[in-house]
């Protein structure tokens, strides 16, 4: 009598390279609007006191317990780091829209230089000289993004012959930052007013043709970088 058949084994052969992969969690929606809330109160307080606000007050603004701003942001490098992602995230979200929606070319790069100002891109100097890593993956890339939309208004400007020839993207960082300035602490306290006044008068300097011939070179953005360097 020949031994019976036996039914085939469907169970399925379940080995490490091949076990389900285990579900992340994702963040529950008011952490994220907790960390949203965190990001925006400390950019504002960052901006009017410097980075070295106390934490209990960047918690207080932002409507949160201490406990729930160390779990977001253990180090303040962290916060710092978040904040400096946050504005750079938003600048180059207005470079890109000027370019989208102005079919003027100098009409984008103004309209970008003046909302860029309301942003306080300013901020940004101080909070760069602090101490975390200014080559960290994320701020490269959300560098390099900023970098490439504020090249492309310049250039799309120059190539419609509408901005000077002699000036670069430097240039133009370097006077928005100059002139969102001064941070923190200082005794003007009304210098806001003066902001959107005296970046329209370094616009019309900008505009071609020249009025007149600028001493030195024109500011790149790898000017800028290596200054950055030197400082740090």
């Amino acid at each position: 009598m020949g031994t019976p058949d036996t039914a085939p084994d469907t169970t399925p052969d379940i080995t490490p390279d091949t076990a389900p992969a285990r579900r992340v969690p994702r963040p529950r929606a008011d952490a994220l609007r907790n960390r949203e809330r965190i990001v925006t109160a400390a950019r504002e307080m960052f901006v009017e006191f410097g980075p070295q606000v106390p934490y209990d007050e960047v918690a207080r603004r932002a409507g949160v317990g201490n406990a729930t701003l160390y779990r977001n942001f253990p180090e303040r490098a962290d916060l710092v780091r978040e904040v400096v992602l946050s504005l750079m995230a938003r600048v180059t979200e207005i470079a890109e829209r000027a370019a989208e929606e102005e079919t003027d070319t100098f009409a984008a790069l103004r309209r970008f230089t003046h909302a860029a100002a309301d942003e306080r891109i300013g901020a940004l100097c101080p909070m760069l000289d602090g101490a975390f890593d200014k080559d960290h993956p994320d701020l490269t890339v959300e560098r390099e993004r900023l970098e490439e939309a504020v090249q492309g208004l310049v250039e799309r400007a120059q190539g419609a012959g509408r901005l000077r020839a002699d000036v670069g993207v430097g240039d133009l960082m370097v006077a928005v930052s100059q002139l969102t300035r001064p941070l923190p602490g200082t005794a003007c306290v009304n210098f806001d007013q003066f902001v959107h006044r005296h970046l329209q008068l370094f616009l019309d300097g900008l505009e071609a043709p020249a009025r007149s011939e600028l001493p030195g070179t024109a500011a790149t953005l790898e000017d800028l970088r290596r200054d950055s360097c030197r400082r740090s």
